[in-house]
């Protein structure tokens, strides 16, 4: 399978909970790991986290024996690989435009699929990473737990002070790679700063048109005001 992944997902390694079983599982995955599949398979790229690891194949068979070889790896050193997640996956692009029964996986909070993408000569079909839906629903119910709209004693410094440092933090992480992907949460966090405007000020709460003025006063006079504001275009920072 040209472009073909295997994503694995290990257990068993150490007691959870422990403070010293992170520095254990990671020394110990790099014997029973890394340094076996170098030397089983030189040449065949991977990145691993912890016990999460993709492996890079560039056929179907080569994937299938690494597969199988890794079985019995994890089994000799008293692991097993995580039987519903460990799998092949056919990394579809332009290029590459088989089908098969796995075309995306998750790995690090990004889900890696098939995607049309922007590029210098226009769109095409990638095979690229963006922030995962089990990513953008966690963040999203952070969001919601805010209570954006209710906080009406605070002033809007405050607001931006609060969320700033979260929201900083999301897009430099899970916006590596795709970030229009995350638009939709940033929107959503707009949403509940304009309910907070019409909460916190009175002579808003009859107009719509004069809380869209106001809004657009302090977005134009302090466009960096909010952390996600740099990404957005005008329009998208209203909605």
């Amino acid at each position: 399978m040209d472009g073909g992944t295997l994503t694995t997902y290990l257990s068993g390694i150490a007691p959870q909970g422990s403070a010293v079983s992170p520095v254990l599982a990671n020394l110990f995955m790099h014997y029973a790991f890394d340094t076996w599949l170098d030397r089983e398979f030189p040449g065949i790229g991977f990145e691993r986290y912890a016990d999460d690891a993709v492996i890079h194949c560039r056929s179907l068979a080569q994937a299938r024996a690494v597969l199988a070889a890794l079985e019995a790896r994890m089994d000799s050193v008293g692991l097993q690989l995580h039987p519903d997640k460990a799998q092949i996956v056919y990394c579809r692009d332009a290029n590459r435009k088989g089908s098969f029964e796995h075309t995306r996986f998750t790995f690090l909070g990004y889900d890696f699929r098939e995607r049309i993408v922007d590029g210098r000569n226009g769109l095409f079909r990638s095979f690229s990473p963006a922030v995962s839906d089990k990513a953008q629903n966690r963040m999203g119910k952070v969001v919601r737990s805010w209570r954006l709209h209710r906080w009406v004693q605070g002033e809007v410094r405050d607001l931006a002070d609060w969320i700033n440092p979260v929201v900083r933090g999301w897009m430099q992480y899970y916006g590596a790679f795709n970030r229009s992907a995350l638009f939709p949460l940033l929107k959503r966090i707009n949403a509940y700063l304009v309910r907070w405007l019409r909460g916190k000020y009175r002579r808003l709460r009859r107009s719509w048109a004069a809380t869209f003025r106001a809004w657009w006063t302090g977005v134009d006079r302090h466009p960096r005001f909010f952390a996600h504001w740099v990404w957005m275009s005008q329009p998208a920072r209203v909605w």
